[in-house]
């Protein structure tokens, strides 16, 4: 059986929004579980986590990464956000994301040289879309959202953010010769992909885990040997 690692965000960690319940839980069927159905597979994703992060999570990791036939890098999410509630408060402050895109290329590129520095088949996972404005109604509770719209511009900016480090991640991959396994297009494809992401307009749903977890299926099979 092949084995697989995935060092990642909540995405990698297959969260989603319960409606019932009101919180973020962990899929018991997320793309990472059903992925455990035809490979042995290790999830070092964590909620929250940047690609900063997941650097010194791949460090601290370097000795068994030799072991994977796969290790696949699932950051850029948390990476491009900003701290909405500094923006209400002042959204005429240079306000900076969590990670600007310079760090956020140069961390990936040494993560990425040192998995193969150590062994491992480094590849990269895209960015499933944002939903602008799904996601613009989530960040706004308990918020000024007048004040938060004059940050953006326009709701519309939320989407092209993101986008911009999903890009990134092509030239990443292009500078450091690793394989992209995209996962976005599916999503882009639909007529309507927001009914593939929760309520808060980021995080896949189970059928949007089911889409991944079908994308993954075919795109790896071309690199596990």
């Amino acid at each position: 059986m092949k084995r697989i690692a995935i060092f990642g965000d909540s995405i990698g960690k297959g969260v989603v929004f319960d409606e019932n319940c009101g919180k973020y839980v962990c899929s018991p069927d997320s793309f990472a579980r059903l992925l455990e159905k035809d490979t042995a597979l290790d999830n070092f994703s964590r909620f929250g986590n940047t690609v900063t992060r997941g650097e010194k999570l791949v460090s601290q990791k370097k000795d068994v990464l030799k072991e994977y036939d796969l290790v696949l890098l699932e950051y850029g999410g948390n990476d491009c956000d900003f701290d909405w509630g500094a923006v209400s408060e002042d959204p005429k402050r240079d306000h900076q994301c969590k990670t600007p895109l310079a760090v956020f290329t140069d961390t990936y590129r040494r993560m990425i040289e040192t998995i193969r520095e150590f062994g491992g088949r480094p590849a990269l996972l895209t960015l499933p879309p944002i939903h602008s404005l799904r996601y613009f109604d989530w960040i706004k509770k308990g918020k000024d959202e007048r004040n938060i719209l004059s940050f953006l511009g326009e709701k519309e900016r939320i989407a092209r953010w993101q986008e911009m480090y999903n890009d990134a991640l092509y030239r990443i991959a292009a500078f450091c010769r690793v394989p992209v396994l995209d996962i976005r297009t599916p999503f882009l494809s639909k007529r309507d992909f927001k009914d593939y992401l929760c309520l808060d307009g980021i995080h896949p749903n189970q059928k949007g885990q089911m889409l991944i977890y079908q994308s993954l299926l075919t795109e790896s099979k071309a690199l596990l040997p």
